[in-house]
């Protein structure tokens, strides 16, 4: 009979071994192993979290952001936000919000967030009472720029794609923006400039309110 007392550590792919090393420390986690040759294998810790990293597949891209993922499950997600934020600006000078490495902002009341590290690997922050089902394209019981705020929520906090946020949210915009409440309208705008900023689309982002 197996016992109930499993660990599992994931193993990601590094492209940049300073540079993982740099990042994971500014987190708060400590180096536990670290070897280069004759072969890679890097080992971290914090608290209860580790993360083991070798020496990436052939044609791997950090930059596809498709190297791999590890989810990390937590009672709050606000606090750990708060702290790895302190320690990436400490560490940077800044909070990197764009490129490698990075941490996805955290909105009131989220369920989750997620560090990209250098090599393009996603630590998903989760909270464990976060709800099962999501609703794709926003809630049903929402229309217009609400329903739009809504789908940009999940795209971002969920699918980790700023990019297809902001395609919704500027064709709600030039869609709904017109008859939307003040509130509304001006939480949209809002949205929008935070993305364009994080994509470098301000040029669009005006020709998109100078339409409003």
């Amino acid at each position: 009979m197996t016992s109930a007392n499993e660990t599992t550590v994931p193993i990601l792919p590094c492209a940049a071994v300073d540079e993982t090393v740099e990042f994971l420390e500014a987190l708060g986690f400590e180096v536990t192993y670290r070897q280069t040759r004759p072969y890679l294998y890097l080992a971290f810790g914090r608290g209860g979290v580790h993360l083991h990293y070798a020496k990436p597949p052939q044609g791997h891209d950090p930059a596809a952001e498709d190297g791999g993922a590890c989810l990390v499950f937590v009672d709050r997600v606000a606090p750990y936000h708060a702290e790895f934020k302190a320690g990436l600006k400490e560490r940077y000078g800044r909070v990197p919000s764009a490129g490698l490495p990075r941490i996805t902002r955290y909105r009131e009341g989220a369920s989750r967030f997620t560090l990209v590290d250098p090599s393009g690997n996603s630590l998903i922050f989760v909270q464990r009472d976060e709800p099962m089902e999501l609703e794709y394209g926003g809630s049903s019981e929402l229309t217009g720029v609400a329903k739009a705020l809504d789908n940009a929520r999940i795209l971002v906090e969920f699918k980790n794609d700023d990019r297809a946020a902001f395609r919704a949210l500027c064709s709600a915009y030039r869609r709904h923006a017109a008859g939307a409440e003040a509130e509304l309208r001006a939480a949209v705008v809002a949205e929008l400039t935070d993305l364009a900023g994080r994509l470098g689309e301000e040029e669009k982002l005006a020709a998109v309110l100078g339409e409003g």
